[in-house]
């Protein structure tokens, strides 16, 4: 089977010393949706920041075959998309269509080319009438869409998305959830609704205090009431 990450033995610590991850291991198949729960302060955040190298811990880390290191960071990066909780942190320059041409233009690609990837990822998020808008005057919901249509441009085989539907309103969370389950790539999402988790994502990895306390089938793990409340976790 074709894995497109594997994690063996991740250990990190912060400067001040907290532990933040302790001996994690796991592999996730091409294609597979994952979630990735716990309570705050779990991990979550810092394993998915492993993924491409934002972080460097002890242990192996694999994306795609290749392994971590300093000469394949570049074609590992362009392999995980990377979605952080904040849309204002992927967002940052005039218009929209110049926020999702960000990362095709620095890999040096030819005009046309990246117009053809900017057009595609606004399709692919339903975006394609905001191009010319300002990027910070859309709403929560259409943000979220358009971060996730500047790592689509990159066109990456991974996604990580961290917290996907925190802060959007019922209507923008629901067009969310049916979009990512759309994407066909393979999908590794640290995420808090967990029903999102039961509706989108049929394997879930609880993380907690740094540690991988339970991995398995979504539906198997959420009928566990005894196993959620353990580790800090509810469903609705």
């Amino acid at each position: 089977m074709h894995h497109s990450i594997e994690v063996k033995d991740l250990t990190f610590s912060y400067p001040d010393g907290h532990p933040a991850l302790r001996g994690v291991s796991f592999s996730i198949a091409a294609g597979e949706k994952v979630a990735l729960v716990g309570p705050n302060r779990a991990g979550k955040s810092t394993l998915l920041l492993h993924l491409n190298g934002i972080l460097r811990g002890q242990g192996a880390i694999a994306v795609c075959g290749q392994p971590l290191s300093e000469a394949t960071l570049g074609a590992i990066r362009s392999a995980v998309g990377m979605v952080f909780q904040d849309p204002d942190d992927q967002l940052f320059s005039l218009t929209v269509f110049d926020d999702v041409a960000f990362g095709p233009v620095y890999q040096g690609l030819p005009e046309a080319e990246v117009r053809g990837r900017v057009e595609r990822a606004l399709a692919e998020v339903g975006m394609s009438d905001r191009a010319t808008r300002v990027s910070h005057h859309l709403s929560g919901g259409e943000k979220k869409r358009i971060a996730i249509a500047t790592v689509l441009s990159m066109q990456p085989e991974i996604l990580a998305l961290d917290e996907p539907t925190s802060g959007l309103d019922p209507r923008a969370r629901r067009g969310l959830i049916r979009l990512l389950g759309e994407l066909p790539m393979t999908m590794l999402v640290s995420t808090h609704d967990l029903r999102m988790v039961r509706e989108l994502l049929p394997r879930t990895i609880i993380l907690d205090g740094g540690l991988i306390v339970a991995d398995g089938p979504t539906a198997e793990l959420l009928r566990d009431p005894d196993l959620l409340h353990a580790h800090g976790l509810e469903l609705p």
